[in-house]
């Protein structure tokens, strides 16, 4: 060891003080302990030093085990410069030669004071110790100074007991070497690296673990790589490696037990995940019996030892008690140095024992897991069964990417095919569904080659072709499907649900669409029981978005269908097309509930085509609603300027974004994130013209209005091409037709404005009839557009889609002062900005204030809070609510869905200033 010596001042005192002692004639025995790398021997070179230089003759030896057999073989070495012995062999243990070899000393001693300096004195062989112990009790009438360092460490196998217990305390001075203060240990590495900063020397001081073997084992290894070059986490980092030799040869010398409890200890700390609610305390003394415990289990050692042990290497600084109270090694590095030295098999088979040893226990299934994802193969039965199990843990709480490598490290066991075939299909699915497509399509197609029950290979071929059509590859995805029809013959409702996936995956490019619901037609002719209820409701979607059915009619049919018996496989999607065309038919409840329904059957494990379809339903609802903070949260936050658009092109979530941040003002964000995608490159579906269509809508805003007509039209182009004719989904004809109008064309925004209220007068809902006579109006004018704009308001006051009645009101606002009419015109466009300013529509409110100041009229101020703000849904929610009923019992009451009433609840806390449900009463009272 090198460097100087910190904090042995004590130390070098008393060998200072008893080397004076031995110069005067009074002899002692003085025993420096310590445990492994704590710096005995340095010490003891420093006493041999300063000895030499005060006149004292040196004898000295350094014990080793290779001659612990030898008799006397510690005492030879201290004389073998001794003319007298040339004579005596080793191996002779009888008295005479004791008694012979201390009158040598003896002899010694009256020529000179003489120090004895013993190196490893637990390493000497039973003669010299015997001897040793017998001379220290004739030392105090001679000038002899005897020095001996002994390593005083607790281990897993207890050793003998060392020379204190052999020696009454008045015949030796007894001085334990402590470990090194963080302190200390930061001088001395500034000592090696002057400029090094405070972060990087803490972090040294961590890793060098108040042991000053590896502290300075491990500044010889930083001295090629002086900060700011950060400290290693790794040995491998580390050149020429004397830091994990130092650790290396720490662990050899504590014995094989405790190697093996140490690194099941750095097995345990890789990957462990324990979770405790106790305080810190409890915490502390919990955390230690349980880890004592479970390294006892896994190797087979005495727990009482285990605990003494973690104790000890916790009071010398090798361990520290993390945040909650478990004892963990004091830097990574030290840790990987525990487990470096440890062949691979060895660390697969502790990994193992760790988990068999946690399982015993009763501990978390996620815990054994993470062990076995280090643990060899071919493992135990119950190995597969905790893997699965944790799986399962995993994805019900929101942990894909554990999920996955669960999944994985499962399918390194020996598997029967099919059991392999259904891990594959939720691995791929899995994989793919964590954005690593690559991945997961090749585990899928696997998956479909092995031999496997009906259900469970259809279950593979849906997920399949939701992630070939989820990468653009739909007409692949529906011929994975096709292929998969005539090995189902016998099985009539998994076929149906076949077909069925088939025409929904087809939705994403338009000429497979118009051919697989060409196929779907000729065959609910043909043969009607060959589409089942799924295929029925699909056509009925169909129907609607092709412009031939009215929304009555529509729904009346699907109730109708939701009644009948459901293969279970087949379920969602009939509930899926249900609640779109619920939305589409402004029952928002009933589609909510619908959502909440499929999604709740759904496995989160395993792709499916209605899964993502649920969750775009989902999305138009809360858009319908206006709830545009909804909307921008279930979008996630924006990607900065510059982002790399993901790939497949926009989704519905981007449209949805995108709308959000127009019409809340943050037309900044909004450009940003239609800038991501270059729409030349984008796969063909219907979520691009989604986007298109909403793109259109920002930059109509910013006044780009023949750019706003390109897409708009773009999007009707594509629309038309899908056979997507109704304004139900993309109302882009009025869109256009604002456009139009704004750039001179009457005709054609009239032309536009007609056909769409022509088709919303089939569809025949609110919302659609509403906002198609609101552009009517504005194309016509007059009084003609007035009574338009008239009709469109008492329309749209009995839809959810506040949004639209807002605009209704400004167009309405707008007609009356064009006819004279400011006094109504005033109260029209007040309510449109007092209603847009509750739902937080930052652009209609703003065109409601510029329309109010060009008719001369100063806007009143909004109720922004307190009762006055509280529409009359929120109202009654909240009125129910400080009754005491539950968001259950108050969604059943009043036909809604409970997210309704959680969000209507939300709004309600904001605008009152309250958090809490047992606020509400008190606040209503006082607004009243």
């Amino acid at each position: 060891m090198t460097g100087p010596l910190r904090e042995r001042e004590r130390a070098h005192a008393l060998l200072a003080a008893e080397a004076e002692r031995a110069r005067a004639g009074g002899g002692r025995f003085v025993l420096l302990r310590g445990a492994t790398g704590t710096g005995r021997s340095a010490m003891l070179e420093a006493a041999v030093a300063h000895a030499a230089g005060r006149g004292l003759r040196v004898l000295r030896a350094r014990c080793s085990p290779e001659e612990t057999a030898v008799p006397f073989s510690c005492v030879l070495h201290l004389l073998d410069s001794v003319a007298e012995f040339a004579d005596l062999a080793p191996g002779l243990d009888d008295r005479g030669s004791a008694a012979r070899l201390w009158r040598v000393l003896r002899s010694h001693a009256e020529r000179s004071p003489v120090l004895v300096a013993v190196d490893d004195i637990h390493l000497a062989d039973e003669s010299s110790r015997r001897w040793l112990v017998e001379a220290a009790r004739r030392l105090d009438r001679l000038p002899v100074l005897v020095v001996a360092t002994e390593r005083s460490q607790y281990d897993i196998d207890q050793r003998p007991a060392g020379l204190t217990h052999a020696l009454s305390p008045s015949l030796v001075r007894t001085h334990t070497l402590a470990p090194l203060t963080d302190d200390a240990a930061a001088g001395l590495v500034r000592t090696a690296f002057p400029a090094a900063p405070d972060d990087w020397t803490a972090d040294c001081v961590r890793a060098g673990a108040g042991n000053p073997l590896l502290l300075h084992a491990l500044l010889d290894d930083l001295h090629d790589t002086p900060p700011p070059a950060p400290v290693p986490r790794t040995c491998a980092a580390l050149y020429p490696g004397s830091y994990p030799a130092a650790v290396s040869w720490w662990l050899e010398t504590a014995g094989p037990a405790t190697a093996e409890t140490a690194r099941a200890l750095a097995i345990l700390e890789q990957t462990e995940r324990a979770h405790c609610g106790n305080s810190h305390r409890t915490v502390a003394a919990v955390s230690l019996a349980t880890t004592a415990a479970l390294l006892a289990d896994a190797t087979g050692a005495d727990p009482a030892r285990v605990t003494g042990w973690l104790t000890a290497m916790t009071r010398l600084g090798l361990l520290r008690a993390d945040a909650r109270g478990r004892p963990r090694y004091a830097h990574p590095l030290l840790r990987d140095a525990v487990l470096g030295g440890w062949p691979a098999a060895r660390r697969r088979a502790a990994h193992l024992a760790v988990a068999e040893a946690m399982l015993r226990r009763g501990d978390r299934v996620d815990g054994v897991a993470r062990q076995l994802l280090g643990s060899g193969t071919a493992g135990p039965p119950w190995v597969l069964r905790v893997l699965r199990e944790a799986v399962a843990a995993a994805v019900r709480e929101g942990r894909p990417h554990d999920a996955v490598g669960y999944l994985r490290r499962a399918l390194a066991e020996p598997l029967p095919a099919d059991l392999r075939g259904r891990l594959l299909t939720e691995l791929g699915s899995l994989e793919y569904a964590a954005a690593d497509a690559p991945a997961g399509i090749p585990r899928l197609t696997e998956a479909l080659d092995l031999p496997a029950e009906p259900r469970d290979r259809v279950r593979t071929a849906l997920a399949l072709g939701t992630a070939l059509a989820g990468r653009g590859e739909v007409r692949a995805a529906v011929e994975v499907l096709r292929a998969l029809e005539d090995r189902l013959t016998g099985h009539p409702d998994l076929l149906r649900t076949v077909r069925a996936a088939s025409a929904l995956l087809s939705d994403q490019d338009q000429t497979v669409r118009r051919e697989a619901y060409r196929r779907l037609t000729d065959t609910a002719q043909r043969s009607p029981e060959l589409v089942g209820a799924t295929g029925q409701a699909l056509l009925v979607r169909y129907a609607a978005t092709a412009g031939t059915s009215s929304a009555r009619a529509a729904m009346d049919r699907l109730r109708d269908l939701l009644t009948e018996p459901a293969e279970p496989f087949a379920e969602p999607f009939l509930l899926g097309t249900t609640a779109a065309v619920a939305q589409w038919a402004d029952e928002l409840d009933e589609a909510e509930r619908l959502v909440e329904r499929g999604l709740a059957g759904q496995r989160p494990s395993l792709l499916h085509p209605m899964q993502r379809a649920l969750h775009n339903v989902r999305l138009d609802i809360t858009a319908a609603r206006g709830e545009y903070a909804r909307l921008l949260g279930d979008a996630g936050t924006p990607a900065p300027a510059g982002a790399p658009a993901p790939a497949g092109g926009p989704t519905n979530t981007d449209a949805h974004a995108l709308l959000a941040l127009v019409e809340t003002g943050r037309t900044t964000q909004a450009r940003q994130l239609a800038a991501r995608f270059d729409l030349r490159d984008a796969p063909d579906s219907w979520e691009l013209n989604r986007f298109l269509y909403a793109r259109g809508t920002l930059r109509l805003c910013e006044g780009d209005t023949a750019g706003a007509l390109h897409d708009f039209l773009e999007c009707g182009r594509r629309q038309s091409a899908r056979t997507v004719l109704s304004p139900v989904v993309t109302p882009w004809r009025t869109a256009a037709a604002q456009c139009r109008l704004a750039l001179g064309g009457r005709r054609e925004a009239l032309a536009l404005a007609e056909e769409e209220l022509r088709l919303a007068r089939v569809w025949d809902t609110p919302r659609t009839v509403g906002r198609a006579l609101r552009v009517l109006a504005r194309a016509t004018g007059g009084r003609r557009g007035l009574d338009l704009a008239e009709e469109a308001v008492a329309l749209l006051r009995d839809s959810p889609a506040d949004a639209e009645l807002i605009a209704a009101l400004l167009t309405r606002g707008r007609l009356l002062s064009a006819t004279g009419d400011r006094s109504r015109a005033r109260e029209s466009l007040r309510e449109a900005a007092e209603r847009a300013e509750r739902l937080g529509a930052v652009r209609l409110r703003s065109r409601a204030e510029e329309a109010l100041r060009a008719g001369g009229a100063r806007r009143t101020t909004t109720a922004h809070t307190g009762s006055a703000s509280l529409t009359g849904s929120e109202r009654r929610i909240a009125e129910l609510a400080a009754t005491g009923r539950s968001n259950t019992e108050i969604a059943d009451l009043l036909h809604v869905a409970r997210r309704t009433v959680e969000t209507h609840l939300t709004s309600t806390y904001r605008k009152l200033g309250i958090r809490h449900r047992t606020d509400l009463g008190e606040a209503l009272r006082g607004e009243a």
